[in-house]
């Protein structure tokens, strides 16, 4: 019998393991600890205001790309579709109501409890909203609908800041006050804002080490890594800063010998192509899919997944000076609550600054908060570069829309394009 291959990680997937199984460790014995659970999303958190309370937050979405990730997905959405959820809700959804009616076994066999609030502070997604009215049934518990204008004209007018801001005041610090029994603590919030602006300014020197050649990380397969603290549970504390300071280390060293990314296989001895990716990556196979890119030595130098929670690399940093501005402004900054031209604007500008060689889409079956406008932005971004775009399609955490040899065949096209495009030794410069 051969033996399974050793699967190589990077020094901060481990660390991160390790801080996840503590996380759902540590939300499984909440019904000791007394300590009350906030339910979220990640675009747009107010992960410092929840945690400033005491209270821990609890994220659907990543429980079921975590499921999507170790093969439990498929059971939970059939569960779903059992009770009536149509094939094109959804899967987040469907694969967090599939675990809910299964026993709220998380991803790590944990028990998730049940929330005593349900806080959604990114209404940009119409799915969220009814994600969580459904949920509000389900759990028989209160839930606060932030609602957060949408960015149509480009930057967050004072109005549109002040609007958010009045809603925390009055709707979403009393639901915490309540459901928590403590009073809001702004200098306690002040200070975790400013240990998320530390680490802020980290991940964005993280992700834009990718302008190095070679590239010394992938910023879509191994970003979605590199994002997990910085958009879930671990914003604004000391853990969270510690994390992105050493992998800023390990990332810096990298560069200083000249070292490409690190995959499941190994590091990427030479960089072939570079690439910018729109959209999100397909959690069911996510070790296949990635291989399709690195066994053609294609590095992802920049993704607009990896902002899916807030732009930093655009400029926004948490400002402890202004605690409830500042997470006003963080709610508006989600990547799927810009214009259409704003993200065709992201995406030109990653292809020019990363120097990449081409911009692929995959186009997710069930987002319609992602996938809606992605060929128009394909066509705009290739008359602005005129670098090769190509367009593949998956979805979350459905394995059932996973092709594979759908996206290999739509890759190799991809890639011959390339090769047409590079003139010879271009692609290895």
């Amino acid at each position: 019998m051969s033996e399974t291959p050793r699967i190589v990680k990077e020094k901060s997937m481990v660390v991160q393991k390790k801080m996840l199984a503590a996380y759902y460790k540590g939300l499984a014995s909440t019904g000791e600890t007394g300590q009350k659970v906030v339910y979220t999303f990640v675009p747009g958190n107010l992960t410092e205001l929840i945690l400033s309370f005491g209270a821990q937050p609890v994220y659907p979405e990543i429980n079921a790309l975590q499921s999507g990730m170790r093969k439990k997905s498929m059971e939970f959405i059939r569960q779903a579709e059992k009770m009536g959820h149509s094939e094109d809700v959804c899967t987040y959804v469907k694969c967090d109501v599939g675990m809910m009616l299964k026993g709220n076994v998380g991803p790590t066999g944990e028990t998730i409890p049940a929330p005593d609030l349900l806080l959604c502070s990114y209404t940009g997604c119409f799915t969220f909203m009814k994600w969580f009215e459904n949920l509000a049934k389900m759990y028989d518990c209160p839930v606060v609908m932030l609602h957060v204008p949408y960015r149509s004209a480009g930057e967050a007018s004072p109005a549109m800041v002040q609007y958010v801001v009045d809603q925390l005041r009055t709707r979403v610090i009393p639901a915490l006050e309540k459901v928590t029994g403590r009073p809001y603590d702004e200098e306690r919030l002040r200070t975790m804002l400013g240990l998320a602006a530390q680490a802020e300014d980290d991940m964005v020197y993280c992700f834009e080490s990718a302008k190095n050649r070679p590239s010394p990380i992938d910023g879509y397969f191994a970003g979605v890594y590199y994002i997990g603290p910085i958009f879930t549970a671990f914003r604004g504390t000391e853990e969270c800063v510690t994390y992105y300071r050493s992998l800023r280390e390990d990332i810096d060293e990298r560069i200083a010998r000249g070292l490409g990314p690190i995959t499941p296989e190994g590091q990427i001895e030479k960089e072939q192509y570079r690439l910018v990716v729109e959209g999100p990556p397909n959690w069911t196979n996510f070790r296949e899919f990635w291989k399709l890119f690195y066994d053609r030595g294609a590095v992802v130098v920049a993704s607009t997944y990896t902002n899916v929670g807030g732009s930093y690399d655009l400029g926004f940093r948490h400002d402890p000076a202004h605690p409830l501005e500042t997470m006003a402004r963080y709610c508006m900054s989600c990547y799927t609550n810009l214009s259409l031209p704003q993200r065709t604007a992201v995406l030109s500008n990653y292809v020019r600054d990363y120097h990449a060689d081409g911009l692929l889409v995959n186009s997710i079956k069930s987002c319609n908060s992602f996938s809606a406008g992605q060929l128009q932005m394909l066509r705009r971004v290739e008359e602005e570069t005129g670098v090769p775009v190509g367009f593949i399609e998956s979805d979350l955490v459905d394995p059932r829309y996973f092709s594979y040899a759908n996206l290999k065949n739509r890759l190799d096209s991809f890639f011959q394009m390339l090769d047409q495009k590079l003139t010879p030794g271009e692609s290895d410069a």
